[in-house]
């Protein structure tokens, strides 16, 4: 029996995979189990920052693993600390909880604005403000902070607390603070699984403007868009702002699961002992493996992802069957006039792996990239959509 239908019939029907098994790779170029050669242009959904099998994060994960691989949050590890003092000192925030992925990340973020709004301005300052089209995780609360009913349909009732803002539009968000007592606002800076939607800067200015008047923490998803992704180390540095909350995931692990909840210093005190925990979170393997992604990510390298974005982009905006390009960075969406998912699979019978994001193929690929493989990539990609 084959993986495929070993998968098939033992693992839960949560995935609609594409008909390929991956078996080996290297950078950016996939090969299946059959050998055939792919160019990876989605890097495991924004997760593999630096390709398939990354040499100095290979390493960087195998020392660790000579040394300890897991010790419970009980005890002090070395690399646990270094990477919070280094997420820290990156972006002027104080203090970091370690979970294991995005949802953790906004779970822990959602608990800060609550016990922030309860100790602060009263128990029923409880509710959260998310915007429309948002994507936040899938444990419970997390769909619920989710804008999208579509997610919410199967698993009524939703935690309750959350409240949806119309996306670049300051008074819908005004008038859910006037109707509710409000103890958080999250945007994601892009709306990743939403479209690729890039926020307007007078928009994320006006939440954060708001946020201070009214005494609000500010969160700032940036599970997908963080570590690079747009550019910048963190998205809402295109912005000119600074968050009371991020939290980030995906390609700070470099493929193996990590978490954070990074707190600046209006909210680094708000969780204390006993309040919150994790039993893999700050993992001394996930976490040596992360520093070696985020040690890398200075600006030199940023500047070029942003140069790889606008090749793309370029190439792509006016092209025959692209109808619009969004994005920021190489965190990319291509609306075409075919079928997003037809695009998607005659590309990967082509050799390039893609991703969607709602209506849209969307472009995830190792932010160091090699330019012969985009240009490929790239190429394919036109003449599929040129069909």
């Amino acid at each position: 029996m084959s993986n495929i239908n070993i998968d098939k019939q033992y693992v839960a029907n949560t995935y609609a995979r594409f008909p390929v098994e991956f078996a080996y790779g290297k950078g950016s170029y996939l090969y299946s189990a059959d050998g055939k050669e792919y160019i990876d242009m989605g890097s495991g959904i924004g997760v593999t920052a630096f390709g398939i099998c990354d040499d100095v994060w290979k390493n960087a994960v195998i020392e660790q693993l000579n040394k300890v691989q897991h010790t419970s949050n009980l005890y002090y590890t070395e690399p646990c600390a270094k990477l919070a003092q280094i997420l820290c000192s990156r972006t002027g925030m104080k203090k970091v909880f370690f979970g294991n992925s995005g949802a953790e990340a906004n779970e822990c973020a959602i608990k800060v604005a609550r016990k922030y709004g309860a100790d602060n301005k009263g128990k029923d300052y409880n509710v959260i403000i998310t915007l429309k089209n948002s994507f936040h995780g899938r444990t419970l609360t997390t769909l619920s902070a989710t804008g999208q009913d579509k997610f919410h349909e199967l698993f009524n009732p939703l935690t309750q607390g959350f409240v949806y803002a119309d996306a670049n539009d300051i008074r819908s968000v005004e008038k859910l603070v006037n109707e509710n007592k409000v103890c958080g606002i999250i945007i994601e800076c892009v709306q990743g699984e939403g479209g690729v939607n890039v926020l307007e800067q007078s928009f994320v200015k006006g939440v954060r403007e708001l946020c201070d008047k009214e005494d609000i923490i500010m969160v700032v998803d940036e599970v997908q868009t963080g570590n690079g992704r747009t550019g910048e180390l963190y998205a809402y540095m295109n912005y000119g702002i600074m968050p009371d909350v991020i939290t980030t995931a995906k390609g700070l692990g470099g493929g193996l699961p990590i978490g954070c909840c990074i707190m600046n210093d209006k909210t680094e005190m708000v969780l204390g002992a006993g309040d919150h925990g994790s039993t893999f979170g700050g993992n001394p393997v996930c976490s040596a493996g992360a520093i070696s992604v985020i040690e890398r990510l200075d600006d030199n390298f940023l500047k070029d992802v942003k140069k790889k974005g606008e090749f793309i982009v370029n190439e792509l905006s006016g092209a025959k069957g692209v109808e619009s390009v969004s994005g920021m960075g190489l965190m990319l969406g291509i609306k075409t006039t075919r079928p997003a998912k037809d695009v998607v699979l005659e590309c990967l019978e082509k050799g390039v792996a893609c991703l969607t994001a709602k209506d849209k193929v969307r472009l995830l690929p190792a932010l160091n990239i090699d330019d012969g493989a985009l240009k490929k990539a790239v190429e394919v990609l036109k003449e599929v959509c040129a069909k």
